[in-house]
């Protein structure tokens, strides 16, 4: 919710990727968590959490550590929204246009796309591949608009 994975999206992949006849394996940093949240009372509390160990639970313990992911082994990456991916993949929640992606994440990225192979993207993941392949970073750019006025 407020500090990892959207799990309905985390899940809904899941199953959908089983339902047609795909394997998978899930994959977190090994660090801790930005912040803690209480999701009673929807705010930070003190402690900390790894995210590997968090995103377990939604991947019921089969999960690796992001660094061991072979681009090779794998036709597609798909990730999830939610706060993991915009202040534990990123620090998008707290420097908006100017952040940056975790270097393990930014390789991954950069080898599915060179290999073209397909990335998946859900809610707020997209700016991940934005900052990724923008032109800050000597990509082709990238311009992504978030939200917007109803």
């Amino acid at each position: 919710m407020n500090d990892g994975s959207e799990i309905t999206e985390s899940v809904s992949m899941l199953i959908a990727i089983s339902k047609y006849g795909g394997t998978f394996d899930c994959f977190a940093p090994d660090k801790e968590q930005s912040d803690v949240v209480d999701h009673v009372k929807g705010k930070p509390v003190g402690g900390s959490r790894n995210v590997m160990i968090e995103a377990s639970r939604i991947a019921r313990g089969n999960i690796k550590d992001v660094t061991q992911l072979e681009t090779n082994n794998y036709d597609a990456i798909f990730m999830p929204g939610g706060f993991g991916a915009a202040k534990n993949l990123s620090d998008f929640a707290t420097k908006g246009a100017d952040m940056s992606v975790i270097p393990e994440l930014e390789k991954i990225l950069k080898e599915f796309h060179s290999s073209k192979k397909p990335i998946g993207l859900c809610c707020i993941s997209p700016v991940l591949a934005a900052r990724v392949f923008g032109s800050k970073k000597g990509g082709p750019g990238v311009q992504l608009t978030l939200g917007g006025k109803g």
